[in-house]
């Protein structure tokens, strides 16, 4: 099984960070020009990406007390794949994201982990640029 890790530095709240991860139905928010458009259907999202790729996307939890989602695409050429995106508090106003995922079968991992690299990319653009437009009050 193959498993992709990346930590994303964002200087952004952990708060602001945590809002944006945990809306399941609107990833396109977080990451903009990554993910292009989302529409739910229960507990599952199909998920467009700017690659062209179209992806079934399953909820597995969302735990506010530990800021992590998970998630498993459903469906497709993996016979598995799970990700979970957890945010962590690096200093007051920096935020530090770990995106794991895992995946089978393996001939998928290089794929996958470019999406996870322009994807944790998109998020910190994303994430950054709407914590400079409405910086956080102390």
């Amino acid at each position: 099984m193959a498993a992709i890790s990346k930590d994303i530095i964002i200087d952004a709240p952990p708060a602001l960070v945590w809002a944006a991860l945990r809306d399941f139905g609107h990833p396109h928010d977080a990451a903009h020009g990554f993910v292009l458009a989302t529409q739910v259907e229960g507990d599952d999202r199909i998920v467009t990406f700017a690659n062209g790729l179209v992806a079934r996307e399953r909820l597995v939890d969302i735990d506010d007390r530990a800021r992590r989602i998970s998630y498993a695409s459903v469906g497709g050429r993996l016979t598995h794949h799970n990700s979970s995106l957890q945010v962590f508090a690096d200093g007051i106003d920096r935020s530090r994201v770990v995106w794991v995922t895992d995946l089978l079968p393996n001939e998928f991992s290089a794929t996958i982990a470019a999406m996870v690299e322009q994807g944790s990319a998109a998020l910190k653009q994303t994430l950054e640029r709407a914590c400079a437009a409405s910086p956080p009050q102390i």
